[in-house]
């Protein structure tokens, strides 16, 4: 059952979504809206099950509960996933059908970009559904939002640099796995920093780019974890810490942008008895909802979302100072910060 789920976590309330005339697929997932109306990005991918949908849709919009308290956001968290190839050819239908249900929700629910629907796609759930954000048509052309996303990975990294005691960037080497738009253009960022790069992707020709781009070095995707390197940004899909891959890790830090990088919350301490310093993903990767979810509460600006982007630099001081200080994982300090916030407001 649903209620019984591990992943459940009372949420408000999920939505199964369905259109035979398309064959929609798609799970709606409102965690929680005591700080403001849910918001979270929309992910298509081939789940194998449903349970695995279900699963990742879950913990996806617990995560963006925990991501806007710590970030300060008058919002609350949710997700939705649509069960389908995104390089389907039925895409467009397929969002058009799904943002019908969105819109069902009359504010209650925001969504976005996220894996497999991009700023243009999100376009296409906006000729149906009032509550997108995101969208290609909101920025200049050749402007992506995830770029928000990635600034935040970058201030991170460079937070995590100065709590390894490192003075800068410079020569520090960083294994970024995963090269989507996030995971390249924080790349960008970090070898202009003058950081030493080392990356893995399952597809050759972004690989290919950024080797040239950037003067990286490749690994094998499945076993970058393991690269001898200071910090392992994972950019990709979740669930790559886990009791396999933690022993393998030699990096000092871990700081990426992938969501629910733990694949259990108890991997939080394994991490830290490691010794290995490590930043919760739903901090770090705050920076595309700081961003890009001002449209929802107030008038963008670009210069107001990057320096408050900024400020994830100190949050993540704090986080990583107080685990080594409490001696503990710095995945449970975080939780406690988003809960405070969120018992305060629900409180007030």
């Amino acid at each position: 059952m649903l209620f019984d789920h591990p992943d459940f976590d009372a949420h408000e309330q999920v939505i199964f979504c369905n259109d035979t005339s398309v064959g929609l697929k798609a799970i709606i997932a409102l965690h929680s809206t005591v700080l403001g109306p849910a918001a979270g990005g929309c992910r298509m991918h081939p789940y194998a099950t449903e349970e695995e949908a279900l699963t990742d849709v879950l913990r996806l919009s617990k995560g963006m509960t925990y991501k806007s308290s710590v970030a300060g956001l008058p919002l609350g968290g949710g997700k939705c996933v649509i069960i389908a190839d995104p390089n389907d050819p039925k895409k467009p239908e397929l969002l058009r059908a799904f943002a019908a249900h969105v819109q069902s929700l009359a504010g209650r629910y925001w969504t976005a970009i996220d894996i497999g629907v991009g700023p243009a796609d999100a376009d296409i759930l906006a000729e149906r559904c009032d509550y997108i954000f995101a969208r290609a048509s909101q920025y200049e052309p050749g402007f992506n939002p995830s770029e928000f996303t990635a600034l935040g990975g970058f201030i991170g990294i460079k937070a995590v640099a100065h709590f390894l005691k490192y003075s800068d960037l410079k020569g520090v080497r960083v294994a970024v796995q995963g090269l989507g738009a996030t995971g390249y253009a924080l790349c960008g960022h970090l070898h202009k920093a003058g950081a030493e790069l080392v990356v893995a992707d399952v597809r050759d020709d972004v690989v290919e780019r950024v080797v040239e781009e950037f003067d990286a070095t490749t690994a094998n995707p499945d076993h970058i974890h393991a690269a001898d390197v200071d910090v392992f940004a994972p950019c990709a899909l979740g669930a790559g810490l886990n009791d396999q891959t933690i022993p393998e890790i030699k990096a000092k830090a871990i700081c990426g942008l992938a969501n629910n990088q733990l694949a259990e919350d108890r991997h939080g301490e394994v991490l830290r008895q490691a010794g290995i310093a490590y930043v919760p993903d739903y901090v770090v990767n705050a920076g595309g909802m700081m961003g890009a979810s001002t449209v929802i509460f107030t008038e963008p600006s670009r210069e107001a979302s990057i320096k408050q982007i900024e400020g994830l630099e100190n949050t993540i001081k704090e986080i990583l100072t107080r685990s080594q200080r409490e001696g503990k994982p710095s995945s449970e300090i975080a939780d406690a910060i988003a809960v405070a916030r969120i018992k305060s407001e629900g409180n007030s």
